[in-house]
């Protein structure tokens, strides 16, 4: 059915928690997850038993910057390296950029309607649970 929402739903965020939370689980290692809609607000957030309480705001950040910048955080970190035309960015909107990776934005139709933010792990495991979450989503 195609989707006639413009932005990620409750019901899309739930989807994309549980498969972020097996993925998680296959790494054997707690993790914090959040997912935002298409204004870049918080849509449903996941805090596994023993999660980092550091990782609370990065996973959300992550979400935020995904979105606020319709690019993968992991991207950013690349174009914010000294010499890169993004350099300094993570000082920008009071510092809550995060700009390594772990914050993929969600498509559908080609259209930007949210974005998911995964930390706790190394990077890759954190681009890895953010993946995950986006597989799970029918867009």
């Amino acid at each position: 059915m195609p989707r006639t929402c413009d932005t990620v739903t409750l019901e899309d965020a739930k989807q994309m928690l549980s498969a972020a939370e097996a993925k998680a689980a296959s790494l054997g290692i707690p993790y914090c997850v959040a997912v935002v809609d298409a204004g870049g607000h918080l849509v449903a957030f996941l805090r596994q038993d023993g999660a980092l309480i550091g990782s609370i705001d990065l996973a959300i950040d992550k979400a935020v910057t995904a979105r606020m910048f319709d690019k993968a955080t992991s991207d950013l970190a690349t174009l914010a390296q000294s010499g890169k035309p993004l350099f300094g960015i993570q000082e920008s909107n009071a510092g809550k950029v995060v700009i390594f990776g772990g914050g993929i934005p969600i498509l559908s139709g080609g259209n930007i309607i949210g974005a998911v933010g995964a930390s706790a792990g190394t990077v890759e495991q954190d681009i890895a649970v953010a993946e995950a979450a986006l597989a799970a989503l029918v867009v």
